[in-house]
């Protein structure tokens, strides 16, 4: 799970394997496989290195 921040300053923890699409709106709108949708401070690229970093440290050795 990443960490992100909602427009209220609320921190939540997020599954990004349910991530289905990532935009800038311009505010970051993910919207989930299950229908759901949130909007968070952190940028579409931040968005896109955190999830990149959370596989990294899923598949390391």
């Amino acid at each position: 799970m990443i960490e992100l921040t909602k427009l209220s300053g609320q921190k939540i923890l997020v599954n990004c394997d349910l991530m289905e699409l990532v935009e800038e709106t311009p505010d970051t709108l993910i919207t989930f496989t299950t229908g759901r949708k949130i909007i968070v401070k952190e940028s579409r690229q931040e968005v896109k290195n955190l999830v990149k970093s959370y596989r990294k440290d899923i598949f390391a050795d």
